[in-house]
């Protein structure tokens, strides 16, 4: 059985770094990309974690999404590996969705380009024609969802016996969406002595499991935050009717940029986008029933600002990344209080401020405050219909403190028990 180092590094979750890349050990053409990026300072969970990582230690790494984990395990990948065998790659990146993969390969590819290295991104939904192809000409890194590698592996396309570093990105994901044996099935496949990354917004339960078993001494690195609830973020909760429910959102859509909205059924999903553009929204549904080309464009769309409005399932809800996510909408209120936090997660960004509207309907007032409860929120569910002119600007608008539905002090915020140590 391994065990987690004693002595983890922590850091408090908006800590400004005062170091560089270069202090970290990155060698400066990466430093160069980067900064061209106008990436220059690392975030806290790669300042952490890149010097352990860049030593050859195991590494895990606990923070929420959007806080930089990609570059932390992407960064030492890019400058310790070297070229590769077709079929046999030095280095993968396991992910639970095809959106993450894609995003992923996105942000490594300028800094693999530097290094005249290889890239692939395998997820299922693609043809798999191109991605044979791309590994009989031989890559470096895998970055993969594993149901879509495990098939590659079968048809004797790639090996794993020449993996040096794996990542594994959004772990408590993997393990919600039950691909936790399939992630066993890969590692029990990676041959010889190699490093292991995993990165979670949570360390425990099944994902604990997956540290014992394999990882050797990893050092835990963890970003902590005072509260669950991101703190850039303005939260209000709207009480309205299901016949005006549209309209409202529509109301609430227009006064951004852009605006990601959560829908509980790809049925919904589907129907809402259609009710806003209906009333002149230009909104574009993904889902996990759509092809891959359609979800890709709907998602290039959204992240170029063609259409601003994005209706999902909770497909996107973690692991989709898009700068400059104005307002998250809850058009149906989610089942759980971590469902809340993953899809309120996808705005106030790395520091940046966001909005976040939960659309409360008449019969679901008493639901949704159980959810606020033990996500330690406190806030008014405020009757609105979609001709209220304070639509128009709901972060400068206040919600009445006195229409509380709760003292603060019954608020239980969630996730407060004790840490363990693996």
């Amino acid at each position: 059985m391994t065990t987690t180092e004693p002595g983890a590094a922590e850091a408090p979750e908006h800590l400004d770094t005062d170091t560089t890349f270069a202090a970290l050990g990155i060698d400066q053409d990466l430093v160069d990309v980067l900064e061209a990026a106008g990436i220059t300072s690392p975030f806290p969970i790669q300042a952490l974690s890149i010097p352990d990582a860049m030593a050859g230690r195991d590494v895990t790494g606990k923070a929420k999404t959007g806080s930089g984990k990609t570059l932390a395990f992407g960064l030492p990948i890019v400058q310790m590996i070297h070229k590769a065998k077709p079929g046999r790659p030095h280095a993968l990146v396991l992910v639970p969705t095809r959106e993450l993969a894609n995003q992923v390969a996105e942000d490594l590819r300028p800094l693999i380009e530097a290094r005249d290295l290889r890239l692939i991104a395998v997820y299922g939904g693609a043809p798999m024609g191109k991605q044979i192809d791309a590994f009989k000409r031989g890559v470096e890194i895998v970055v993969a969802t594993p149901g879509r590698l495990i098939d590659l592996m079968e048809r004797k396309v790639v090996s794993l016996a020449d993996i040096e570093i794996v990542a594994i990105d959004e772990a408590d994901q993997m393990a919600d969406m039950g691909f936790l044996p399939q992630v066993r099935r890969i590692m029990r496949t990676v041959e010889g002595e190699h490093q292991t990354m995993l990165y979670s917004a949570t360390l425990d339960g099944q994902v604990g499991s997956l540290i014992r078993a394999y990882m050797e001494n990893p050092i835990e690195h963890e970003v902590v935050s005072t509260t669950e609830t991101v703190e850039t973020m303005e939260h209000r909760f709207l009480k309205v009717h299901y016949m005006d429910k549209a309209k409202v959102a529509a109301a609430i859509a227009e006064t951004a940029e852009r605006t990601l909205m959560f829908v509980r059924t790809k049925h919904g999903c589907d129907r809402v986008a259609a009710d806003l553009r209906d009333l002149g929204v230009n909104a574009q549904a993904i889902h996990g029933d759509l092809p891959q080309r359609k979800r890709e464009r709907a998602l290039s769309r959204f992240a170029e600002g063609t259409s601003p409005v994005l209706v999902a399932t909770n497909v996107a809800a973690r692991g989709l990344h898009v700068e400059g996510v104005d307002i998250v909408v809850h058009y149906d209120p989610p089942d759980d209080p971590k469902t809340y936090l993953h899809r309120s997660g996808r705005t106030a960004r790395a520091g940046e401020s966001g909005l976040v509207v939960t659309l409360v309907e008449w019969d679901q007032v008493n639901e949704v405050i159980r959810i606020q409860k033990q996500a330690g929120l406190n806030i008014p569910i405020v009757k609105m219909f979609s001709n209220d002119e304070r639509l128009a600007d709901l972060t400068a608008w206040e919600p009445p403190e006195e229409e509380a539905p709760f003292r603060a002090s019954t608020a239980r915020p969630l996730g407060r028990r004790r840490r363990r140590r693996l």
